[in-house]
């Protein structure tokens, strides 16, 4: 049987990623975005915070567009929000809660490890993937503490 090699049968291993709620866009799959009516629907008592984040972020910081963004389909939609057509935050509506995406530059990651947000929250910004564009980091909004640590990243963000 010159010429034919023994061949060793590949054995089919799950994927080492697991999906949570907490990490699954609550529309993915939606190819259009979603309108109040879901949101609401999606976020349940939540939705108040989103409202207040939303509002407090556009005034405080005087952001000026704010639009839903999808990458496709199956990554689902979030709720950009921009200052000077700048990227400042993304929000991702999960099951009952969303999460806040940043992705920081150098400089807002250096002022954020010397500012005073949590323990918890500079330990996700040391652990934070580096990516050409910057740091990403993602914050899981669920009560009103939450929604302070994404006021203040968004405020280094725009300062920096």
């Amino acid at each position: 049987m010159e010429g034919i090699r023994p061949m060793a049968l590949r054995k089919a291993v799950p994927s080492q990623k697991k999906s949570t709620t907490a990490s699954q866009n609550a529309f993915a799959g939606h190819s259009t975005e979603p309108s109040e009516r879901e949101l609401a629907a999606v976020l349940g008592a939540n939705l108040a915070l989103w409202s207040k984040l939303v509002a407090e972020l556009r005034q405080g910081l005087k952001l000026d567009e704010a639009d839903w963004h999808s990458s496709g389909v199956k990554y689902g939609w979030s709720y950009r929000l921009q200052l000077k057509k700048r990227n400042i935050v993304y929000l991702g509506p999960r099951i009952g809660m969303f999460v806040a995406a940043f992705v920081l530059g150098d400089k807002a990651v250096a002022v954020a490890r010397k500012s005073e947000l949590p323990a918890r929250v500079l330990k996700l910004l040391a652990e934070a993937k580096r990516y050409g564009e910057g740091t990403a980091l993602r914050i899981e909004v669920a009560c009103l503490e939450d929604l302070e640590v994404v006021k203040v990243l968004a405020r280094i963000k725009v300062e920096n």
